[in-house]
């Protein structure tokens, strides 16, 4: 296995070097530029300075090379750091004076910190890890639960269903799982907004991020105004891999080893569940690896309806706003993720099924 781990985590680097260029090189041909934003009163020259103090006019290759080594070496550097030296040098007075980097204890610094430059948000000036790190918490507060809930709701909601296949259970679990897949989040979300909040009023029709969870009284309210965002996506999630594991259990439901395993006077439950449910669950993991980026991705489309500060509205906006180096990293990460997840997923399946060999 660990030879396998090694080929895949290689293939992996490959992958997502070619598709970082491919990501950078195509949003470089977008006509996005930092300083179009700005009032029209700043002279020329000064925006010129700014063009070239974040690296506008350098050539491709430059830029690409730059960008690489910011994500791939600076950025985690900086991540590491924060956690092992939690008191930035100067922050700390000495009779008045910023204490000098040397004197700050720190667990571990990269060499060459202080000439490291970060991934700066052309819109924010801000970093856009740290923009992204503030965002991660709003969204697997609501699109990581909805996601869990899909899960554990849609593959009994499957297994059943492919077991009793044309049952009354089997065609209004089929019935939901059509219109939930069919229907866009847009629609139900608006019209979960309409009904719950405008003309019942049992949940707020928009998310507050700015809501701080201290005590009781106010985790009840982010319970409450998780509900119509969470019921919503959640809906979208249950129908996808409920239809998926259906058509899995199905295929194996039918093949010679099940009747077999009822030949020898196995328990209907040990034949479903240790047998046609943990061969069936190979596609399903692969749905599931596949489907956890979308949780960090966030559910753009959700995500702007409630107005949830997640990074799927943060992507939105970083394309409207043309910030090239957000929706580049942005991008990128959801690539890593991606890679990683396959093979993880890889490495479940000989979990599932002993006949799997690396």
């Amino acid at each position: 296995m660990t030879a396998f781990i090694v080929r895949r985590t290689l293939a992996g680097i490959v992958t997502l070097l070619a598709i970082s260029f491919v990501v950078f090189a195509i949003l470089e041909l977008s006509p996005a530029d930092p300083v179009g934003n700005l009032p029209l009163t700043i002279p020329n020259e000064v925006r010129e300075q700014i063009r070239e103090s974040l690296g506008v006019n350098d050539p491709f290759l430059i830029k690409y090379v730059k960008w690489v080594r910011q994500f791939m070496i600076a950025e985690p550097a900086s991540f590491i750091e924060e956690f092992t030296c939690p008191t930035p040098p100067g922050s700390t007075l000495r009779n008045g004076q910023p204490v000098p980097e040397e004197d700050i204890s720190c667990a571990f610094r990269f060499p060459g910190s202080e000439d490291r430059t970060r991934i700066i948000s052309w819109n924010t000036r801000s970093p856009v890890m740290e923009l992204v790190a503030q965002r991660i918490p709003q969204t697997l507060w609501v699109v990581g639960t909805a996601y869990l809930w899909g899960i554990l709701i849609a593959i009994p909601i499957g297994v059943i269903s492919a077991y009793k296949q044309y049952s009354l259970f089997d065609q209004v679990g089929s019935f939901f799982a059509i219109v939930g897949y069919s229907i866009p989040t847009f629609f139900t979300g608006v019209l979960f907004q309409l009904i719950f909040a405008v003309e019942l009023g049992w949940f707020p029709m928009l998310y507050d991020t700015t809501l701080e969870v201290t005590n009781f009284e106010t985790f009840l309210q982010q319970l409450r105004q998780m509900v119509l965002p969470v019921t919503v996506l959640t809906f979208f999630y249950t129908a996808q891999m409920s239809r998926f594991t259906r058509s899995a259990m199905l295929d194996n439901l039918g093949q010679d080893y099940i009747r077999t395993a009822r030949s020898k006077g196995l328990l209907e439950r040990d034949v479903v569940i240790k047998h046609a449910l943990r061969n069936s669950l190979i596609p399903v993991v692969t749905l599931i690896a596949l489907g956890i980026p979308q949780i960090f991705g966030g559910a753009i489309i959700t995500e702007q309806i409630f107005s949830v500060n997640g990074l799927g509205e943060y992507l939105i906006k970083a394309i409207q706003e043309g910030d090239l180096p957000s929706v580049q990293t942005l991008t990128f990460i959801f690539a890593v993720l991606i890679v990683l997840f396959n093979i993880i997923a890889d490495l479940v399946y000989g979990f599932l099924d002993p006949r799997v060999v690396y």
